[in-house]
Order: C-alpha cells, then structure tokens, then sequence
C-alpha cells in the first residue's frame, strides 16, 4: 500500500512519522520545504503537488488546519481530485465542517474513489507514539479496508457511522477539552490567589472527581511556563465556533458555549491567533497580576505508554446485539 501525506504541521507530522516509522511506503507534501525534506531523510518520496501525490498513491490523507486549507488542497487545478483514480481512498484526518467533508466526499465518489474521515483525539504527544484515538466516518466496506492502517496510527479506533458524524464528534470533544481548560486556568488562578500551594493543587485536582484529561496533562505544562501543547488559540476558536455552528443549526440553545468563543476572542486579540492555547490563562494572570508557576512540572506533554496495537472500539449497545 502507497500512502500518501498531505500536511506536516504539528498533528501531520506525528501521524506521517507512525506510517512511516511502521513501514509503509510514504510520499509527503507540505508548504514548508524544512518539513519535506525532514521526512525525505528518513526514507519517504516527496510530491510536487497534490495531483501528483494523487496520482502515485493508494491511500491519500490530508491533515490540514481548516476546512478552507483542505478545500483548497483537495479542489485546486494540481488538487488531489485532478489526481485521484478510482479504487484509491481519501482520507480526511483534519478538525473539520460536517457540511464541508460531505461536499468533498461526494466529489471524491464521483472519482470512483472511497472516501473516509477520520479525526484524531488524545494531543499531539499520543499522535507521535501511536496511541492516539481515532473517529472514523465512512461505509462499513472502507473502514475495513482502513482500519491495519488506522490500528497503526492508533490505539483506539471508533466506526462513528457515515461520513460528517466523526467531524460532529471530533468537534464536540474539542469543546468539552476547551472547556475544561478554561475552568482549569479558573481553579489554578483562584487557588494562587487563595494562597494554596500550586503543586499541591495539581495532586488534588488529578486525584479527585474534579480531574480531567486537560487538567493531567495541559496542566502541567501550564504550571511549567511553557504552555506548549503544539496547538494554537486560532485552532481551538475554529472548533468552538464549529460546535457552536453545530449547536445552533439543531436549535439547541447553548449558554456556555457562547462566553468559550468570547473568552477565545479576547485572547486572540490580546496576545494573537498563534499564541498557544494554555495561555488563555494569561488573562487571569493579567487581571491578578498572579503568576501560575510551580516547580517540577515538564515543559511539554510526553506519552509514557509503550506503543501497542490498536484496536477497535465497538459500542455497548453493538457488542450487545452482536
């Protein structure tokens, strides 16, 4: 199997780095030249464009930051669909819109072609061990076909349904993640303020009902001072705003959701789109004057797990009818 790699950012390049790491034959393309010749070096064939890559390749997988950028990747006149053939699969590992990845998807069937979206979960420092979780939306047939390859990338893999429903669940973890974050910065910053001791209080939060994966892991790198998870304050107001979109399309009337996207409007324009997520703590460090440092916390997330196979995750109520 030909596999080729569309987007080497900070998610891309971990998963580009499994495939390649367990053996499948990889070609990659990527804006940034650094980044292509990183992954040449290490064995992989690199593409001009995408239509070549789609060209060469069975598998083609984009990991791209928005829907517009994958749009644009997919639909260009050297896009991926000028080179796609049929019995090739595309496979969507991007954060993106239910509307959007329906859209293309049609257009990727009228190539005779499979198309499959399948979203990762679980931060950028699983994406790089292998045991990250997988959302996959598509036909039974293809997630079949994909999932050796989907068990490499990932620990735990979940057959979602048709294609759109993984985007609706991938961005509806992205908001409990967002808020979970801005709840942690809350409680760290109310308890420095309270006078509590911070390393202390990261062990009673991660032994309590009140932990979260968030706070066990972004929490330390917040108490570090590096706030560096390889995600940016742009990225997470695209999946707020997409699960607000989400929200308000099915008439259901949100009241948190709504202060999340003003919270990360403020931010964005205090400190800018790229500034890294956690920061969303400086606002309270700034209102307080308070400063959320602890001694012995790393400055970025690690995954101690050893790399295992995975596998896939069925439902209660399948495993039951099965």
């Amino acid at each position: 199997m030909k596999v080729g790699f569309i987007g080497l950012g900070n998610v891309g390049g971990k998963l580009a780095g499994s495939i390649l790491r367990n053996g499948f034959d990889l070609t990659v393309r990527d804006l940034n030249e650094e980044l292509v010749q990183e992954f040449v070096a290490q064995g992989a064939s690199r593409a001009d464009s995408p239509k070549e890559l789609a060209e060469t390749c069975d598998v083609i997988i984009t990991c791209l930051p928005s829907p517009a950028a994958c749009s644009e990747v997919m639909e260009a006149e050297d896009g991926v669909l000028a080179g796609l053939s049929a019995d090739t699969i595309w496979a969507e590992m991007s954060t993106t819109d239910e509307t959007e990845v329906k859209r293309i998807a049609d257009l990727v069937r009228a190539k005779g072609a499979a198309p499959i979206e399948c979203p990762v979960s679980g931060g950028c420092h699983r994406a790089a061990t292998g045991n990250i979780s997988i959302f996959a939306g598509c036909d039974r047939e293809t997630f079949e076909q994909m999932l050796p390859m989907l068990t490499t990338l990932g620990r735990r893999v979940l057959h979602t349904g048709e294609i759109g429903s993984a985007s609706v669940l991938k961005v509806m973890t992205n908001y409990l993640a967002t808020a979970n974050l801005i709840t942690l910065a809350e409680a760290m910053v109310t308890m420095k303020a309270a006078g509590i001791d911070l390393a202390t209080t990261y062990e009673a939060i991660t032994i309590s009902s009140g932990t979260s994966f968030v706070a066990e892991t972004e929490g330390q790198v917040i108490l570090n001072g590096s706030r560096d998870i390889s995600f940016t304050m742009d990225l997470v107001k695209k999946d707020i705003g997409l699960f607000q979109k989400i929200a308000e399309e099915n008439g259901v009337p949100l009241e948190i959701s709504p202060l999340m996207v003003d919270i990360f409007d403020d931010g964005i324009a205090r400190y800018g789109p790229r500034e890294l997520s956690p920061n969303i703590i400086r606002r309270l460090e700034d209102a307080t004057g308070l400063s959320i440092l602890a001694e012995g916390f790393p400055d970025e997330m690690t995954d101690d797990e050893p790399e295992e196979p995975g596998y896939e995750v069925v439902p209660a109520a399948r495993r039951a009818a099965e």
